[in-house]
């Protein structure tokens, strides 16, 4: 048995999650053409430059029906293991991989007219004051009339007592468990991880926090900083967003 550890995100994910990752996240052309009909179900297309940019790209689920759909996408992530997955599903499509800080957003593309930010990325950030500005600095980023897409976990409801063990996936050579525990600001979150090699199971545990997103608190951030929401749904269990800068 390995001990617990308590983790930053980025290490959580380069010793602990990565390498499950896409596993975790399901079939990849079915999550990708899920992505694809939402993107043409509200009509998100290249309209002006064709630069669109992923923040936490991971291994590619938007990226590629972002490019696919035409744009010229950059792909960040701080997961090289992800990276390079998502290197190999790009093939020969028109996407810039880019292992970076997502913070650093107004470094990335001058004015794209497409900003994407899905699953926990946004919860990653260090804090509620830190998704403000990183919010801020999206809405300078892009260009007049760019859309930005948010998805996001939900954490209003707090849970509690065994609600707050969550069987995420499981197969026959491996079982992941998720333990929330809420506090005002933050969910601490345990990825609990049983792995069978020779028939030997192995058990890793790894915590770190994950910034307690309300859906009215980012509506309310975005709309601060003169962001129309056009689209605010639940899909596939995440609060997801479109807002346009007009």
């Amino acid at each position: 048995m390995q001990l617990k550890r308590n983790m930053k995100v980025k290490e959580h994910y380069d010793n602990h999650l990565g390498h499950i990752y896409s596993w975790m996240a399901g079939d990849f052309n079915t999550k990708c053409n899920e992505f694809r009909s939402f993107l043409n179900g509200n009509f998100i297309k290249p309209s002006s430059n064709k630069i669109a940019v992923d923040l936490g790209a991971g291994h590619g689920l938007q990226s590629i029906p972002l490019a696919e759909t035409g744009f010229q996408v950059l792909a960040i992530d701080f997961n090289q293991q992800l990276l390079d997955e998502l290197k190999a599903n790009a093939k020969d499509l028109n996407i810039k991989i880019i292992n970076d800080d997502i913070k650093n957003i107004q470094s990335f593309a001058e004015r794209p007219e497409l900003i994407v930010c899905c699953g926990d990325t946004l919860s990653h950030l260090d804090n509620k004051h830190e998704v403000k500005i990183f919010i801020s600095d999206i809405v300078k980023s892009l260009g007049n009339n760019g859309k930005l897409i948010l998805s996001f976990r939900d954490y209003s409801e707090k849970l509690t007592g065994t609600d707050r063990f969550i069987p995420v996936k499981s197969d026959s050579n491996k079982i992941l468990t998720c333990i929330l525990d809420y506090d005002d600001e933050f969910v601490n979150v345990t990825d609990l991880l049983h792995e069978r090699t020779n028939d030997v199971w192995k058990q890793k545990v790894s915590s770190y926090k994950k910034v307690r997103l309300l859906t009215n608190e980012i509506v309310e951030d975005l709309k601060a900083n003169e962001m129309t929401i056009k689209f605010n749904q639940i899909v596939n269990r995440l609060t997801t967003i479109i807002a346009v800068k007009e």
